[in-house]
């Protein structure tokens, strides 16, 4: 019966310690006595809204010192718009300190999502698409190749004035290209740097010889293209200037 007194004593005194350790760490209790007032945040935010990462981060906050979860609190950070890689931890006695570092816009890929200069697509959703971005498309397996070839291509048309607008890589392996001058260009699927390279040569030539531009290039030909040229614009004649009206009542005046 001693024994059983005594373990149950020693269990009872090791219940009063823990469970207060427990609670504060669950943030049943102390939460008030160890408050996190102060969110700093490291390094300069460009493209996530401050006011909604203070947002996001106040539930975890609340909890105090002890049981903010941060893991949780990262990932919630992690999810905002423009956030490639989120770090989220505390300092004694009440700093949650938070560094993130944003996506830099490549490209804008597809319908709905970017491109960022790591390679890494993300969502397009809630956020303020930067203009001038070029449009880009493809198997998410292929993003490297895409990105390869869209860099070669702005360098072979570089010496023509002309740049690449949009470059496209269907489900069949097949490339497809706009250029800034609104000229569509189909590669197709086999020897695409050849093709596009021999095209970007001989274009200039190809544009000297036409005073219309140039709608349509189809590079799928083994010595040559098909050239679809836009309508000529109909000459612009001179409008004559309207006669003014005192000079019409003086010319009336001198018939009578």
């Amino acid at each position: 019966m001693n024994a059983i007194l005594r373990l149950l004593a020693w269990t009872l005194a090791v219940l009063l310690v823990a469970l207060p350790v427990v609670a504060v760490v669950n943030g049943w209790i102390g939460a008030e006595r160890w408050p996190l007032r102060t969110l700093r945040v490291q390094g300069a935010l460009q493209r996530v809204d401050a006011a909604r990462l203070q947002q996001t981060l106040l539930p975890y906050a609340q909890r105090g010192f002890f049981a903010v979860r941060l893991g949780d609190a990262r990932a919630a950070v992690a999810a905002l718009p423009w956030v490639e890689h989120a770090e989220v931890r505390k300092r004694w006695p009440d700093v949650l300190e938070v560094r993130i570092v944003e996506h830099r816009p490549f490209a804008q890929w597809g319908a709905d999502r970017l491109l960022s200069e790591q390679g890494r697509l993300f969502p397009a959703a809630g956020i303020a698409v930067p203009r001038g971005l070029p449009r880009l498309d493809g198997p998410d397996a292929r993003v490297a190749a895409v990105v390869a070839l869209y860099n070669e291509a702005r360098v072979l048309f570089a010496p023509s004035g002309i740049d690449v607008r949009a470059l496209t890589l269907d489900r069949r392996g097949s490339w497809s290209l706009r250029l800034s001058d609104g000229t569509d260009v189909v590669v197709g699927s086999s020897e695409a740097r050849l093709r596009l390279a021999r095209f970007a040569r001989l274009l200039p030539q190809l544009l000297s010889q036409q005073q219309r531009p140039l709608a349509r290039a189809d590079l799928r030909y083994t010595n040559g293209f098909a050239l679809s040229w836009a309508p000529a614009q109909p000459p612009q004649t001179a409008t004559p200037p309207r006669p003014r009206a005192g000079a019409d009542r003086r010319s009336t005046e001198g018939r009578t």
